[in-house]
């Protein structure tokens, strides 16, 4: 036997493309790939390497952003908040990530970084149902088990909070969201709550980009 015989292999993960264990959301997505050929209107894979220590989790694809552009936080007023955060601290190659088409920027990557959703595809009105948030909860945990040097997860408003809280059987109660309110779970890893970085909040006041940019300061300074 080799050397390293006694060394668990990480669970081989791969991003759910072509499910449709939740019919309402096959179903809508499958209307509007009738109404729009071209655009993606299926799961939203993640964005960026399982090798990250960083990992970004948003709620949900938006209809003419991550839905369309098939890369999570691409093509609306999400992205241009985290991307150029992302940038501006060394995770993201460039902070526009759309390209001159408006479509996903396929020459930026992402360095120590990955991007996900708590549901990976768009539901009727922007508003998932806790039974599909909770469907796609397995494929989010499976994630985290195959990422083995994440150290830190943000995640972007209260909905993502309560998923990734589902996957590790913790309480909101006892993990409290907040803005850049930061958690110890139980195997280690740092969670960071953040007020989603959505165009409402923006236009509202309750984030700006100084104390959105601030979450990734911090980050930064832990992760050296």
């Amino acid at each position: 036997m080799g050397r390293h015989a006694n060394i668990p292999a990480m669970p081989e993960f791969k991003d759910p493309r072509d499910c449709t264990a939740c019919p309402r959301l096959a179903e809508h997505l499958a209307n509007i790939r009738r109404r729009d050929p071209e655009w993606h209107a299926l799961p939203v894979p993640a964005f960026g390497s399982l090798d990250a220590r960083l990992l970004v989790v948003g709620l949900g694809p938006g209809e003419k952003g991550a839905n369309r552009t098939g890369r999570p936080f691409t093509g609306d007023v999400a992205g241009e908040l985290l991307y150029p955060a992302l940038h501006r601290f060394g995770y993201a190659s460039a902070g526009e990530p759309l390209g001159k088409d408006m479509w996903a920027n396929p020459a930026m990557s992402l360095t120590d970084c990955r991007i996900t959703n708590a549901v990976r595809c768009l539901p009727p009105a922007n508003k998932p149902t806790t039974a599909e948030i909770r469907q796609c909860n397995s494929h989010l945990k499976a994630e985290l088990a195959a990422m083995p040097n994440l150290k830190v997860i943000i995640v972007l408003g209260a909905i993502a909070h309560q998923a990734l809280l589902w996957t590790y059987g913790l309480k909101v109660k006892d993990y409290p969201f907040g803005h850049n309110v930061t958690h110890t779970l139980p195997d280690g890893r740092r969670l960071v709550a953040s007020y989603h970085c959505s165009g409402y909040n923006w236009r509202t006041g309750r984030l700006t980009r100084e104390s959105f940019e601030g979450v990734f300061a911090d980050i930064k300074a832990f992760l050296g």
